[in-house]
């Protein structure tokens, strides 16, 4: 990729992540927020914050990138003509966002043919945000800038391993996540995105999920793969469309929780 486009993909990235700080925090804890509900047979929440940051990033790709595609949560998908696709989740974690608990994020991920690899987790009422690809991983907050760097746990039995829900998926797949978690040192939930900046900060070992769609995992990938981690799905294959997905700190750790996953 030529050095003009790499710059202008950076600059875009930071700024679309700068937009959606404004448009996330006009709402965030504000009283009358509500939520439609998406599922037929459960909840999946939608606010209007999670509308108005994915139209404003459209409203800009349009403007300054119109030949790009776009998948997003909230609206139908744009096909490429450039071959490079943005890749959008405006609140990871609505229902985090819904509840006031500052355990949400921003997405945004361009990928092309071979998957994303330009990515940033940022976490607006915090103020941190997670960037990582095209030979950059950083963080930046409250605590100034710092390198992304995976940790080195050789042993899976002094991981730590984070999910979003405990109720993880299906029974095979609670059954072989509970595999893993009992072989951890410690398993905590709840954390959506942010779990996965943890482990790029090289502050735990593992997030393993499943049920995820592309939207919530492209970032990720992007970030954590700069920080040196690796991400597949449970057999250690492309996560792809989403799906299952297991994010690893090093190779000898995502090997002892495949071997785990798939016992």
């Amino acid at each position: 990729m030529a050095a003009p486009e790499r710059s202008q993909l950076i600059t875009l990235i930071h700024e679309f992540a700068d937009a959606a700080r404004v448009e996330t925090l006009r709402h965030f804890r504000q009283s009358g927020l509500t939520a439609d509900n998406k599922s037929a047979d459960g909840f999946d929440p939608v606010t209007i914050a999670d509308r108005a940051v994915e139209q404003l990033i459209r409203d800009r790709l349009a403007q300054m990138r119109p030949d790009d595609g776009i998948t997003g949560e909230e609206f139908a998908p744009v096909p490429t003509r450039s071959g490079l696709t943005w890749v959008i989740d405006p609140i990871d974690g609505t229902r985090s966002f819904l509840s006031g608990s500052p355990c949400w994020g921003v997405l945004i991920a361009v990928a092309d043919q071979s998957g994303p690899f330009l990515g940033v987790i940022d976490q607006p009422y915090i103020g941190e945000r997670f960037l990582g690809g095209l030979g950059m991983a950083e963080a930046t907050g409250p605590q100034g800038a710092a390198a992304l760097h995976c940790r080195a746990t050789p042993d899976l039995r002094d991981a730590i391993l984070f999910s979003t829900f405990p109720e993880i998926g299906t029974d095979d797949e609670c059954r072989a996540f509970q595999r893993v978690s009992t072989a951890c040192r410690l398993t905590r939930y709840g954390m959506d995105c942010y779990a996965y900046a943890l482990l790029a900060l090289g502050q735990i070992d593992l997030v393993i999920e499943a049920g995820l769609n592309v939207y919530d995992i492209a970032a990720p990938i992007a970030v954590i793969e700069a920080a040196g981690g690796i991400v597949t799905n449970w057999q250690g294959g492309a996560v792809g469309p989403g799906g299952q997905a297991l994010a690893a700190a090093n190779p000898d750790i995502h090997a002892q929780a495949m071997a785990l996953l798939n016992a």
